[in-house]
């Protein structure tokens, strides 16, 4: 026997056949009789009447409802927007500056703040902040003359040493220009030694551009660029950088790394701020008297892919601003993800110093100026060991000299040049490059005395460089002497 489950109302009985069942209704006693019409006239105005019903109920329920969400202020037009775009697979699209719709496509990397204000973590993409800060991001090639091994020299022929021209790239960012220049803010390592630079705009237009100010002991540089130089239509193209503030970093907060990496061009790298305040060892770390990590400066750790031609270039925030300055990358078989940025916020005013400086060239190798000297690099190794502050310490005095004119003694330490500090002969050396013969500029020495060493400034006349022919070269590097002296 076929099962099946009756429902029945007041009105009505309905039967439904058992899931499976392809049987009718079971006749219950014999052929059924048509109704006659009478009788299903009086149906439909049942059914009329029930649907009549269902109507005004719906109306009511609905004007009730729409009453309940006016008197307690509820909005559900932005709801129904949202699952309206869920349903079609799209979303709303993040406004630019102007107001207007700057992508269509909502990127997944776009960071959404939990209290629902984006004003602290940004509310850019990385494709918007792509296109936001790309043209203030600026690609440096660094061309040097560096001196390398003779290989014959082993053999006794030929030179000890013999110069090569070198080519290096990294980035930097425009921070700003005044009446005459645009200048541009970079690592000092990636100008250093630099024969000529040249700095690459978006329109993949370069410009020779000269050094503004230097600062070794915090890797940092401002280079310059004529503006008489720079055609209208890259000045058109480019923009100064937003600068924002790193002590508002969080770790876990979302960044973006821009610059030339490899030296193939301007590229794109995101991550998260792994730490923030992080000291690392580097050959710059120290440049006081003493290696205190209390006075080692601290860097914005990132997992944002910074590769060799990076340095120097931005690492912004999701609203677009600089927050850092890529500088530095630990490698190895074993590390990975482990990226260095200054906080702009720790050196906004020495960058801001740097802008303010005299912009030099470099001289013409027979107009170079020379301070008389001889000597070597005393680093915090030795400053360790045996209490020699740090800086270029005079071995010996070139008979003649500027130096020798100005009352410089063997075993004095120069530890500032023309207002700049210098922690190595190297150093020295690669400013003196900027300064022509007859100059004269202000050396920073630590001299010993019975106590301990003392400070003391003396004003140099700049003497004329000897010829790269003549074998005594002043202010190069010396045999290490004997520093167990007594003074």
């Amino acid at each position: 026997m076929t099962e099946f489950n009756n429902y029945e109302n007041t009105n009505q009985s309905y039967a439904y056949n058992t899931p499976g069942s392809l049987q009718n209704i079971p006749e219950t006693s014999g052929p059924r009789k048509r109704r006659k019409d009478g009788r299903t006239a009086r149906t439909v105005k049942k059914i009329g009447a029930i649907t009549l019903s269902a109507v005004l109920f719906g109306s009511v329920a609905a004007g009730t409802f729409q009453a309940v969400n006016t008197l307690t202020g509820y909005a559900p037009a932005a709801n129904t927007n949202a699952n309206a775009n869920a349903e079609s697979g799209s979303s709303a699209s993040v406004p630019n500056a102007s107001g207007s719709p700057a992508n269509p496509e909502r990127s997944v990397l776009q960071t959404l703040s939990p209290s629902g204000s984006t004003a602290a973590k940004g509310s850019l993409d990385v494709s918007d902040i792509a296109a936001s800060v790309m043209p203030s991001i600026v690609s440096i090639t660094n061309r040097s003359v560096q001196e390398i091994q003779n290989y014959f020299s082993f053999f006794g022929r030929g030179t000890q040493s013999q110069t090569l021209e070198t080519e290096s790239a990294g980035s930097g960012f425009i921070i700003g220009q005044n009446a005459e220049e645009l200048l541009i803010a970079t690592n000092y390592h990636v100008i250093e030694n630099a024969k000529t630079i040249s700095a690459c705009f978006i329109d993949n237009e370069a410009y020779e551009a000269n050094v503004k100010g230097t600062d070794p002991g915090n890797d940092l540089a401002v280079i310059a660029i004529p503006l008489e130089s720079i055609s209208s239509d890259t000045m058109s193209q480019i923009k100064v950088a937003s600068i924002g503030d790193s002590n508002a970093l969080r770790v876990g907060e979302q960044v973006v790394a821009i610059g030339n990496a490899l030296g193939y061009g301007q590229s794109v790298t995101t991550g998260i701020v792994s730490a923030t305040n992080r000291t690392i060892q580097t050959e710059q770390t120290f440049t006081g008297t003493a290696a205190d990590t209390d006075d080692a400066p601290f860097y914005i750790q990132t997992d944002a892919a910074i590769n060799p031609g990076n340095s120097g270039g931005a690492l912004v925030n999701m609203n677009g601003e600089v927050v850092g300055i890529n500088s530095a990358k630990i490698g190895g078989s074993n590390i990975e993800g482990m990226g260095y940025a200054i906080p702009v916020s720790r050196v906004s005013d020495i960058i801001e110093t740097l802008m303010n400086e005299t912009t030099r060239t470099v001289v013409a190798a027979e107009k170079r100026g020379s301070i008389g000297i001889s000597g070597i690099s005393v680093d915090a190794s030795v400053n360790q060991a045996y209490g020699i502050p740090v800086g270029a310490y005079i071995a010996e005095i070139t008979e003649g000299g500027a130096a020798e004119a100005a009352g410089l003694q063997k075993g004095e330490v120069i530890v500032g040049f023309d207002g700049k500090s210098v922690t190595g002969i190297e150093e020295l050396k690669e400013r003196l490059q900027y300064y022509a013969a007859g100059e004269t500029v202000e050396l920073a020495l630590k001299v010993p005395g019975s106590g301990g060493y003392v400070d003391k400034t003396v004003s140099v006349t700049l003497g004329q460089a000897p010829a790269a022919k003549e074998s005594a070269q002043p202010e190069t590097e010396t045999a290490v002497p004997d520093f167990n002296i007594h003074w």
